[in-house]
């Protein structure tokens, strides 16, 4: 039987493109564990951060679980939800417009990592008072003011 697991995650970026932090908060129902994971970049972009988010609280998890995944990134919610990264794929990873699908580095990952998992998408409105989105803002936001910020060198290459 699958564990019960609670995610909620959130991306920020001061400037887009700028200085950008990611955060996860994950509840684990049966044991009442709660983990809280933040990072950042010294250049990246809000949508990279939001999805790193995802890519960082899946690496965490040691087995597979039943996942309702919270976020207030309605780009992350629709690309599972409404099914674009299946088009994405089919494809060849460029939109419905023929335009390419951006942060193809991280979609393909976060597709790696979420395999195990059945993971429920659930749109969140954020600095709505939900308070573990709340908290994730709260450490993104600290993450991208920290000073030894890496860099992002999936964003980096685009810009090389």
């Amino acid at each position: 039987m699958l564990k019960d697991i609670t995610i909620y995650t959130d991306g920020s970026c001061r400037g887009n493109p700028g200085r950008g932090g990611w955060a996860a908060v994950i509840l684990d129902a049966d044991s009442e564990k709660r983990i809280e994971l933040s990072g950042g970049y010294k250049l990246t972009t809000n949508n990279r951060m939001e999805i790193m988010s995802i890519i960082k609280a899946l690496d965490i998890l040691n087995e597979p679980a039943n996942i309702k995944l919270h976020s207030d990134s309605e780009y992350v919610c629709n690309a599972f939800n409404k099914r674009w990264l299946q088009s994405w794929q089919k494809n060849n990873w460029c939109k419905a417009n023929k335009e390419p699908v951006k942060n193809v580095d991280l979609w393909k990952l976060l597709l790696e990592k979420i395999h195990p998992h059945k993971i429920k998408f659930v749109w969140v409105r954020g600095h709505a008072g939900t308070q573990e989105n709340e908290r994730c803002d709260q450490l993104a936001q600290a993450a991208a003011s920290r000073a030894d910020l890496p860099c992002d060198t999936g964003f980096a290459k685009k810009w090389a």
